[in-house]
């Protein structure tokens, strides 16, 4: 199959995220059996990358430019939606998976030139959708948790197929150090608050806050001027090799104030049996599970205090943990074969319920 994924947010080089990172596994897991595989994505247009794709836009008078960066197409355009037909046109996609931004624009600009349409849930910010759901009349839908899925069944009455953010294990799994409780994505909504009110009640205990989501001056100021008072606070900026930050984690923080539609991190850090402690917001708890511990994120600061510390110091309850969430990676709906599988049937469905209407 042709298979277009389609969003209104970026895509590498130019933006990163987990969404991105899901996206590009399925994209290796599709040209590894086959298939032709292709991304559609907003051009923010910034720095080297961006300069070059504006001009080339802009010489060329088309409404989308069409890059190989990450190692098979992608065309960015500075509204998707609008250059559906020119995506349809060069890439002939034989059905598209829509998520996230814009969602709605994009899956009815995709269909009005006759490609079926997949949704993929990955959050619920019903906002970015721009549009309501039950105006896709044939749309199938993916949802990544049951947290998820039952959200959107909800408010919009759909039914999803439940499949967790596709993560390659070899690209986490790690012998770690050991040296830090790891906390990533310094935003207030990921908990930023609570984890530095944590590390300031475990002077003893090493922390590393991670970057992930790109930090503007002005914000990467507040972090640094919030994290000052505690020599035990350590910030890094994003990378993407996350081996070299898991390889040093012993504990990771997941304290999310909002809710998350399930929690990638705490799925890489699994693979390498590193216990996570996080908060009962959204899909979390899915992604936790047996692998960690779930606190209210509203719970006394001591109680997360403790939790932090008795993982630390006790060595016997940290092995059982660690283990536990080793297990936990390894459970059938984490497998990238069984998750791909369930995925291909999914688009292989719309594609011919589509061809039969």
């Amino acid at each position: 199959m042709n298979v277009l994924f389609a969003s209104g947010n970026g895509y590498y080089p130019e933006f990163s995220g987990g969404v991105q990172s899901s996206t590009h596994h399925l994209v290796e897991q599709l040209r590894s059996e086959g298939h032709r595989p292709a991304v559609l994505a907003a051009l923010f247009g910034g720095g080297v990358f961006g300069f070059k794709a504006r001009a080339k836009m802009k010489l060329l008078r088309q409404p989308a430019v069409m890059d190989t960066f990450p190692g098979y197409p992608v065309l960015r355009a500075w509204f998707p939606w609008e250059a559906a037909a020119y995506a349809v046109e060069k890439l002939k996609p034989d059905v598209a998976v829509v998520q996230c931004h814009k969602s709605v624009p994009i899956a009815k600009a995709l269909q009005a030139h006759d490609i079926p349409v997949v949704i993929y849930l990955r959050n619920i910010e019903f906002h970015e959708l721009a549009g309501d759901l039950r105006e896709l009349q044939s749309a199938r839908y993916i949802a990544n948790s049951e947290f998820t899925a039952r959200t959107y069944k909800d408010k919009f009455g759909i039914s999803a197929v439940v499949i967790p953010p596709t993560i390659d294990p070899t690209l986490y799994r790690t012998n770690s150090s050991a040296e830090y409780v790891t906390f990533i994505n310094p935003y207030n909504e990921k908990g930023f608050e609570l984890a530095v009110r944590i590390a300031g009640e475990c002077p003893e205990i090493p922390f590393l806050f991670v970057e992930s989501w790109t930090l503007t001056p002005a914000h990467r100021s507040q972090v640094e001027k919030a994290i000052a008072p505690f020599r035990n606070i350590h910030l890094k900026s994003r990378t993407s090799d996350m081996k070299t930050i898991y390889g040093r984690t012993k504990i990771l923080l997941a304290p999310s104030k909002w809710e998350e539609a399930w929690g990638r991190v705490a799925s890489e850090a699994h693979c390498s049996g590193i216990p996570v402690v996080g908060s009962q917001r959204g899909g979390l708890p899915e992604a936790i599970g047996q692998g960690g511990m779930v606190l209210d994120y509203d719970a006394p600061l001591a109680d997360w205090v403790q939790a932090i510390k008795r993982l630390w110091s006790d060595q016997a309850f940290y092995g059982q943990l660690s283990a536990a969430a080793l297990e936990f990676s390894q459970r059938p709906q984490m497998q990238p074969s069984v998750q791909f599988e369930l995925f291909t049937k999914v688009l292989s469905s719309a594609a011919v319920g589509h061809a039969l209407q």
